[in-house]
């Protein structure tokens, strides 16, 4: 196993807020359907959107790609497994850009404090 890849994103989220504030058009190109299920029922949803956000920018990163050239915000999803550990699923070109670099697995640190929420991610290889 080795390290392929390592990302991190820092999000101010006082930014996701003034977004949310003037349109959802922030979440709906971010979140996947179920995330958006998610943030729509969320007591903080400028906190999950920016956790999400930055999450999905860490995995890019890792990836050595961005967003763009084929890769969207829509091709990474965060579920979080019964015990609340996040973990990532991918799809689309990031799934076929993992497959073409032998990437098998992913793990993912989400934290936010009061004003900022950030994510690193590490692609490993098998």
């Amino acid at each position: 196993m080795a390290i392929m890849g390592l990302g991190t994103d820092v999000v101010e989220i006082a930014r996701i807020a003034n977004q949310l504030n003037k349109s959802q058009r922030l979440a709906e190109r971010v979140l996947t359907p179920t995330e958006m299920h998610t943030f729509k029922a969320h007591k903080f949803p400028e906190r999950f959107l920016a956790k999400r956000f930055a999450a999905k920018e860490a995995a890019v990163k890792a990836l050595g790609t961005g967003i763009g050239s084929g890769v969207s915000f829509q091709h990474v999803e965060v579920v979080n497994l019964s015990s609340g550990q996040p973990t990532l699923l991918f799809s689309g070109k990031f799934a076929e850009l993992c497959k073409e670099y032998n990437i098998s697995r992913s793990f993912i640190s989400i934290s936010d404090e009061q004003h900022y929420a950030m994510a690193t991610v590490v692609l490993e290889s098998n």
